[in-house]
């Protein structure tokens, strides 16, 4: 699949992928900075942004396609980082294609299996009748009753486009609803990448805990884990001049 991506700055190539629900739009606060000292690849992943849809979704058909992306921009090798679902996706093609990846950078997920936790998420999006909404107001009004979290309606909210026939959604959500145990898949079993591998934390998220780190040590054995302070689980959005200060001192 020809993935969308966005191609910005200078230097040695940074591929970054984004998680569930989201984009590389998301990384537009953090682009800023890392373009001045790389090459940098955000990238859609499938059902996501303005990349393809496809009823097929899952790590192993996920890494094929950022690989066919590597492959078309002839990038032989790079630093490569994911977040939450694209940290997975980093994961995964780290193990099955070690020499393309130079050094890894996962943010706020471990390799380990996570339990679907996305229900009111996703009844919330699916409840949405996109031929009887007139406004975004009227989408955020309908998904408060499932998310109070404003800041968490606003990110979901990005994914929600425009067309000659009304609102569309960027995302596939038919096909995420119906395959969302496929994003909590832990790593399989004897997978190794020995390159230097960066976890970034958020230091209020549970994603990354004290029992994760056999984990990590079994299949990243050259890793390092950095807490982000004052940081939940989107701790590019939440702290991005720490998230970057990491990402720097580690590719340097």
């Amino acid at each position: 699949m020809k993935l969308n991506f966005k191609k910005l700055g200078t230097g040695k190539p940074l591929v970054i992928l984004h998680g569930l629900f989201g984009s590389a739009d998301n990384w537009f606060s953090i682009a800023r900075e890392l373009e001045k000292s790389f090459t940098l690849y955000l990238v859609d992943q499938r059902n996501h942004g303005d990349s393809p849809q496809a009823d097929e979704w899952n790590y192993q058909v996920m890494v094929e396609d950022l690989k066919e992306l590597l492959d078309d921009e002839g990038l032989d090798q790079v630093y490569l980082m994911g977040h939450s679902m694209g940290g997975k996706t980093a994961m995964n093609i780290a193990i099955k294609y070690p020499e393309r990846v130079k050094k890894l950078i996962v943010a706020d997920i471990a390799p380990r299996y996570y339990p679907i936790h996305h229900q009111s998420i996703l009844e919330g999006l699916n409840s949405i009748d996109l031929k009887a909404i007139k406004s975004r107001k009227d989408a955020d009004d309908i998904l408060s009753k499932y998310i109070p979290e404003i800041g968490i309606r606003q990110f979901l909210l990005k994914s929600l486009s425009r067309d000659s026939n009304g609102f569309v959604w960027k995302i596939n959500l038919p096909v995420i609803s119906k395959n969302i145990e496929e994003v909590g898949k832990a790593l399989e079993e004897g997978g190794l990448y020995d390159g230097p591998t960066l976890f970034l934390a958020g230091e209020n998220s549970n994603y990354i805990q004290q029992s994760d780190l056999s984990d990590m040590e079994d299949f990243f054995p050259n890793y390092e884990v950095e807490f982000i302070s004052d940081a939940g689980h989107w701790l590019h959005a939440e702290q991005p001049e720490a998230v970057v200060e990491e990402v720097v001192k580690f590719l340097n």
